[in-house]
């Protein structure tokens, strides 16, 4: 029966039967004393190194699920760029760096000179080695160039006869492609002058520059190759750049302090380690 036929009863019974028809609404819409009041979820702030934008979000996925209490919220940027907004105070409560360096200039504790600023961002008791990369040489579908590997890129930069990307020198990927550089001897500055590298501002751009075959090859990390389908003709020896090594830790000022330490905890298991094995990583914890 309709609100509205229900409105046209006058008298009486039909008066009873309306006031009981709206009180049993009212029942219907009020909240049972015994209804579960909807769980609170608090945000943990994770600032990672844009390498593992696909594996951690994944890992993260498998986090809520088994911690529905806490919601991830993802900047995905290069480590140089993210230690920036950190040292600038930007909420941060977990940060994951593709490189030692940027992690160190924010550790009160760091012992080896990268903290010239005397920053105390990082909650050093927290901080461990997450992960293993590798620095990739990658090309684009049916490598044109016939490039195969460092020593043969080596001869084709110095004849200027290759365009190679490379990350910025202010973020990890492009610190080890300069130490490649210097492993064979090569100047930078005069190779950039002459056309022959393009830069990106963190390793997804050097990445899709690849992809898209407008450099004839790139220097990233095989974890990118890999998130890609890009054909990786050689990797790094660590005598040519080190081992690249991925740092994490909560900051000190962690808004949520909790959640930082159950997601790092969560990260070191087998979980999350299995998602990051699947794109090529080395888990270390």
């Amino acid at each position: 029966m309709s609100a509205l036929t229900r409105r046209t009863f006058v008298g009486g019974a039909a008066a009873l039967l309306v006031a009981g028809l709206v009180a049993c609404e009212a029942n219907d819409a009020a909240p049972s004393d015994d209804a579960e009041p909807a769980a609170e979820t608090s945000t943990v702030t994770v600032f990672a190194a844009a390498s593992m934008e696909e594996s951690l979000t994944k890992a993260g996925g498998l986090f809520t699920d088994e911690y529905p209490q806490y919601e991830l919220s993802f900047n995905f940027d290069s480590s140089g760029t993210l230690k920036t907004q950190i040292e600038e105070g930007a909420e941060c409560d977990v940060f994951i760096s593709a490189g030692q360096k940027q992690m160190n200039q924010l550790d009160a504790e760091d012992t080896t000179g990268d903290n010239t600023d005397g920053l105390d961002l990082i909650d050093s008791a927290s901080r461990f080695d997450i992960l293993e990369n590798k620095v990739a040489l990658a090309v684009p579908e049916g490598n044109p160039k016939g490039i195969e590997s460092f020593d043969q890129l080596a001869e084709l930069l110095r004849a200027g006869d290759v365009f190679m990307a490379m990350g910025n020198s202010d973020v990890p990927v492009g610190q080890y492609t300069q130490a490649i550089l210097e492993f064979y001897g090569l100047d930078e500055a005069a190779l950039a002058a002459a056309g022959t590298i393009t830069y990106g501002s963190n390793v997804k751009e050097v990445t899709s520059q690849v992809a898209e075959a407008t450099v004839d090859c790139g220097v990233i990390y095989q974890t990118d190759a890999y998130s890609d389908g890009l054909e990786v003709v050689d990797e790094a020896t660590p005598d040519m750049c080190g081992q690249v090594v991925y740092p994490s830790a909560a900051t000190k000022n962690a808004p949520n302090p909790e959640g930082a330490a159950a997601l790092l905890e969560f990260l070191k298991g087998a979980d999350a380690s299995a998602c990051f094995e699947e794109v090529g990583f080395t888990p270390l914890a």
